[in-house]
């Protein structure tokens, strides 16, 4: 695979260039249904793409067209090691590949086929779609906490859940825990029928998807069941030390302090602990009390926690869930 600039006689600010790819048979997916992949990239940089054979040549503004080349180069590798690329891997390139703090192609193929910014479960692979979830992978393998902030539809309770079953695989931790606090959303839901685990389920469902999505729904049902895997609300935590864990907790900005104080203390031996939340979406009586807040101005900077901050511009759902919570979160809110 080559990669050839050719400049554009009558445009000294445009470039064309020129990528010949090894395997043309890859292509198709590469492209996407309908060339679907191509339009999402001219549509993102502003470049215009065609394709003739083998050869892909790209025109436009120099650093645009420079990012959609090392995206494109990306997104073939990972297709080569058997890799898919899904709607948001696209958008998520470009801006790994646009990061300034971030070191263009290598940290792009990084990202699309690594060991770093990538996790591999029994079902799929998880790769990076934006900058921050690049440092968050980073942080998952190496940090001992991790405070993981930030707006829904960001990846962070997706990708800890991940980074969870990867090493529960593997073998380096005996046991996952997902917790979440029981709180409503303001619905007053009240009296729920059935036995504890039928109260309590309908808070942990988003944790029960993260799961069947990384592993065989069979594998799940055993592992629940041995107690390898086990999902239960906050409350239950107390008096106990996890050790040998993978633990995670979702809709942290919905502890109260002593809550906070009485989770983080159960950090165990051989343990991993994530923390995930956004700040903007307390539920609690009085939103000022929330213990994920308090948390992080106590112990950020403490050796061996580490603290991600995602923004609505990483949000990997629709684009418009985006724009939804900067119109949320705005000055007028």
């Amino acid at each position: 695979m080559s990669k050839k600039p050719q400049r554009l006689p009558d445009a000294h600010d445009r470039v064309k260039l020129e990528i010949e790819f090894d395997k043309a048979q890859l292509l198709g997916d590469l492209f996407g249904q309908y060339d679907q992949n191509l339009i999402a990239l001219e549509g993102q940089l502003g470049v215009y793409i065609s394709a003739r054979g083998n050869r892909v040549i790209i025109d436009g503004e120099a650093k645009s067209a420079a990012v959609a080349r090392d995206v494109l180069v990306a997104l073939y590798n990972r297709v080569v090691q058997g890799g898919s690329i899904e709607a948001g891997d696209v958008i998520g390139a470009v801006a790994i590949a646009s990061e300034p703090l971030l070191d263009g192609l290598e940290q792009v193929e990084g990202m699309t086929g690594g060991p770093i910014a990538s996790i591999r479960t029994r079902r799929k692979t998880i790769v990076a779609r934006s900058p921050t979830q690049v440092r968050y992978i980073e942080a998952l393998g190496s940090s001992d906490i991790i405070f993981a902030l930030g707006p829904a539809g960001t990846g962070k309770t997706y990708l800890a859940v991940a980074q969870a079953v990867s090493q529960l695989i593997a073998g380096s931790v005996d046991r996952l825990i997902l917790s979440r606090p029981a709180v409503e959303a303001g619905e007053r839901l009240g009296f729920l029928p059935g036995d504890m685990k039928e109260k309590v389920d309908p808070y942990l469902r988003p944790l029960y998807d993260a799961l069947y999505d990384m592993l065989p729904a069979e594998q799940v049902e055993r592992r629940l069941a041995s107690g390898e895997i086990e999902i239960a609300p906050l409350a239950f935590m107390r008096g106990r030390t996890l050790a040998n864990a993978f633990i995670i907790l979702d809709e942290a900005q919905n502890t109260s302090t002593m809550q906070m104080k009485m989770f983080l203390t159960r950090f165990g031996e051989k343990s991993r602990m994530v923390v995930c939340g956004d700040p903007n979406q307390v539920d609690l009586p009085i939103p000022g009390a929330s213990g994920l807040a308090d948390a992080v101005r106590r112990l950020e900077g403490v050796e061996g926690i580490a603290t991600l901050r995602f923004s609505s511009r990483e949000v990997v759902r629709h684009p418009i869930v985006g724009r939804i919570v900067d119109a949320y979160e705005g000055p007028d809110a």
